[in-house]
């Protein structure tokens, strides 16, 4: 069995962080969907190999009177703790995970594609191959463009959008007469996220710098704001 674990850095900026999954493919959710975790705090989930599916960090989070929980980034919608096969509402920073059975290759990544609310770090305990760290520890919302910027109640950055997500442009998307490597090169909207977090995914063909792999059946930490 595959072992996933997630723990809060201590150098944590809010309270708390409510980290949320999502199993992709159809598959089983994994046993939480959503948990909140105290800054310093850590824990653990099993996940069951073959699996695919990501997780995200949501901020500022709290339950109204009549019992809705709702958070300011990364809600997933569920108006619950646990968000039960509901996924981040952009902007958001994912970490996506593939894990194979009997030791196979998994693949990895930070993404920036559905936008930036927190830094993240993740990184294989164990296993064989390359097995590098990767994250996106940089504060993207301090260097956000206008056009791309979420701002909170008290006028603050609180969320950077991609460009995608902004502006709904088939360059920015990849779709359409774009939908290549070849015909979508980086725009500068994702190089300011590039310049920002060079191991993460700035936009959607950002695959040879962005994308790592590990042998072994290793275990992986992801750490909020490293």
């Amino acid at each position: 069995m595959m072992r996933f674990q997630a723990f809060i850095g201590i150098l944590l900026v809010f309270l708390s962080v409510w980290p949320g999954t999502l199993t992709g493919g159809g598959g089983s959710q994994l046993s939480s969907t959503g948990f909140e975790l105290a800054s310093g705090a850590s824990t653990s989930l099993n996940v069951q190999a073959p699996w695919s599916g990501r997780f995200w960090g949501r901020t500022q989070c709290s339950t109204d009177s009549s019992g809705k929980f709702s958070c300011t980034t990364g809600d997933c919608g569920s108006g619950k703790t646990a968000c039960n096969g509901a996924g981040a509402i952009p902007p958001a920073l994912l970490v996506e995970l593939t894990l194979a059975t009997n030791g196979g290759q998994d693949f990895y990544d930070v993404s920036l594609v559905d936008g930036f609310n927190l830094p993240i770090m993740l990184a294989p305990q164990g296993g064989y191959g390359d097995c590098n760290s990767t994250s996106c520890a940089s504060n993207v919302n301090t260097v956000c463009p206008p056009k791309l910027s979420v701002k909170g109640s008290d006028g603050s950055v609180i969320g950077c959008k991609s460009a995608c997500m902004a502006l709904n442009q088939p360059q920015y998307c990849c779709t359409g007469a774009y939908g290549s490597p070849d015909t979508c090169p980086p725009t500068n909207y994702s190089k300011i996220f590039k310049n920002q977090c060079p191991q993460a995914y700035s936009y959607a063909y950002d695959d040879k710098s962005s994308t790592f792999t590990c042998f072994g059946g290793p275990n992986y930490a992801i750490t909020f704001c490293p």
